[in-house]
């Protein structure tokens, strides 16, 4: 007897792929869709799109599943696209992937979904959801080396509650394996990496299209001009290479990274040392903020949260939170913190929500 229709985002990749795989072996009927979110190039070297679709046609010709494509390049451009260009125009570096779980990949593809008459969705990400109490919580994905639950903290209970993610609990090289097994045709397809839009493009060409270059000094924290930068809009916090400065070094020949943006005298801070205190803040303030569970976590809560996808948890404190912001202070100093980046919170396994990040706490004085 069937557990019910769910269709399956399918992106060529061979998570989603197996995830699909897993459904049907289980019992639902399972359909694939491809989402289509962007196509202005199309025919350019640096876009997959085209095989990524190829791919997952054959995957589900393997399965034995239906399989369907529907395009979602408008609402991405509406609600994903121009908020990355305005906050990369205001100077901060924003996490484009997170709005498209949220806008895109679990409210459209939702949305489709239901009006193709099935009651779940699935995706091939590595994150868990499990109802308590009446309330659905996301949790991390078992597999620590690919847990994804950072990118997909804006996720509502609504959202939650419709969602099944049949890689929770596996690991990677688990998922590599079935997919040999039972000759799925991309099992050794690489993973994609980076923002979907920009593929494997260099970043700054792709940038460029769309953003005014206005260049303006580089600094040392001393004030002493050592270069001059390309727009702020091409940097970002921690960075270390592609500043342009690589020769210039004092007697510690230590590397530089961009430290601040002075985004009213489009001037650009740097330091040399991974360990300069301008690089370290003890807390930050989160604004647009989203909570799973439907309200804000509780003020005085000791938590983990996460500044950037790649980093282990670090203990912090709740010192504030509302319905659309919150502020944490960090029981040990937090490297980099990056205006635009998103700051995620979470209690053990368990995802609470997160926001993007506005600004650092007791950063140094310019």
């Amino acid at each position: 007897m069937s557990k019910g229709k769910v269709v399956v985002g399918l992106s060529g990749g061979v998570d989603s792929a197996v995830a699909a795989y897993l459904l049907k072996k289980e019992g639902y009927e399972v359909t694939g869709i491809f989402m289509k979110n962007w196509e202005d190039d199309d025919d350019d070297e640096y876009c997959s799109s085209r095989q990524d679709f190829i791919d997952a046609a054959a995957v589900a010709d393997v399965l034995g599943i239906n399989f369907d494509a529907v395009n979602f390049s408008k609402e991405y451009k509406d609600r994903v696209f121009s908020v990355f260009l305005k906050e990369y125009k205001a100077g901060r570096t924003p996490n484009p992937d997170v709005l498209c779980n949220s806008e895109i990949k679990f409210k459209e593809f939702l949305n489709h979904a239901a009006n193709e008459g099935a009651s779940r969705i699935a995706t091939g990400h590595y994150a868990r959801v499990r109802e308590n109490n009446g309330l659905f919580e996301l949790l991390k994905g078992k597999d620590p080396t690919k847990d994804q639950s950072y990118f997909l903290h804006r996720l509502n209970q609504h959202q939650l509650s419709k969602t099944i993610f049949p890689l929770g609990d596996m690991l990677k090289t688990d998922v590599r394996k079935i997919a040999k097994e039972i000759g799925l045709p991309n099992a050794e397809k690489k993973d994609s990496t980076g923002i979907c839009f920009i593929g494997e493009r260099p970043f700054r060409e792709f940038l460029k299209r769309y953003v005014t270059d206005i260049p303006g000094p580089i600094k040392t924290p001393n004030g002493e001009v050592i270069g001059e930068h390309i727009g702020l809009a091409y940097y970002t916090i921690g960075q270390r290479k592609g500043i342009g400065i690589g020769g210039k070094q004092d007697s510690s020949g230590e590397p530089w990274f961009v430290a601040r943006k002075d985004i009213p005298n489009n001037t650009l801070y740097v330091v040399q040392g991974q360990a300069h205190p301008w690089l370290y803040t003890n807390g930050l303030v989160a604004l647009d903020a989203s909570w799973i569970s439907g309200s804000p976590a509780p003020v005085g809560l000791e938590a983990a949260v996460k500044v950037r996808y790649r980093m282990a948890d670090q203990k912090c404190l709740l010192t504030a939170a509302d319905a659309t912001s919150f502020t944490i202070t960090s029981f040990d100093p937090l490297w980099a913190v990056t205006p635009g980046q998103s700051a995620v919170l979470y209690d053990g396994d368990v995802c609470l929500g997160g926001g993007v990040i506005d600004h650092p706490e007791e950063f140094p004085p310019l």
